[in-house]
């Protein structure tokens, strides 16, 4: 009954956390390519890729909100770039914060240094009048991170990224140009929204975050949840004492 009574706590302590789960997408910021695997520069505008070099202290950054009565525990991010001339993938690593509030000012509650992983081709970086262009391959680089959780809120995640070749990393705007509040940060700098000097419109990135989801409990379940608990404990203490 001992053993019983154990495992009935710790299938309510569970429960309370919301168990395990298969990571999964939580956000995807994209779309990266359109159906055809192409990211179209279109007149007026005339910025191929932000500047996100890590070695000169160019980084980028956008947004995301998780919403009330949720939370996140995060594993891995994926982030989007080219390497003007690879063919093949090039990244080394990602330096990457998230932000709580303001991207300049906000509370940094994670960050690190992470290597990075092939997460495969998405397509080419190209202009409306070189559709067939392949000097600028965009590749899914993957960040495994250690696991942390957010709860809900509004927050900003920047990063910049190293890579083997001379020329970038560049990070191309989403592939549907949409606008946005897409930010960027040149030589150590504040972030501010970036605008394309053409067009004179801001833009969105592509990012994905992976993880597990949970709904956070309201006090009366988690009351009612160790209340369980508990009688069930005391039911088989009962048991015990009669044998």
């Amino acid at each position: 009954m001992k053993r019983f009574a154990l495992l009935t706590l710790a299938a309510a302590a569970a429960a309370i956390s919301a168990g395990a789960a298969q990571a999964a997408e939580l956000y995807n910021n994209g779309p990266v390519v359109n159906s055809s695997g192409k990211s179209i520069l279109t007149s007026p505008a005339t910025t191929l890729g932000l500047g996100n070099q890590t070695s000169v202290g160019n980084s980028v950054a956008d947004d995301f909100t998780i919403a009330a009565g949720s939370s996140w525990n995060i594993s891995s991010l994926d982030f989007f770039g080219y390497q003007t001339g690879s063919t093949s993938f090039t990244f080394q690593q990602a330096t990457w914060a998230i932000h709580l509030g303001d991207a300049n000012t906000g509370t940094i509650v994670a960050s690190g240094v992470t290597s990075l992983t092939n997460g495969g081709l998405q397509g080419y970086r190209v202009t409306a009048t070189t559709l067939t262009n392949t000097q600028r391959g965009i590749y899914k680089a993957q960040a495994d991170v250690t696991d942390f959780t957010l709860g809900a809120g509004h927050y900003w995640l920047s990063w910049s990224l190293t890579g083997s070749l001379a020329s970038g990393p560049w990070q191309p705007p989403v592939s549907d140009g949409r606008t946005g509040n897409a930010q960027q940060a040149v030589t150590n700098g504040a972030f501010a929204t970036w605008t394309d000097a053409g067009s004179g419109l801001t833009a969105e990135l592509p990012f994905v975050i992976n993880g597990v989801a949970a709904a956070v409990p309201e006090p009366s379940s988690y009351a009612l949840m160790l209340a369980g608990a508990a009688l069930l404990l005391g039911v088989a203490r009962r048991r015990r004492d009669i044998r």
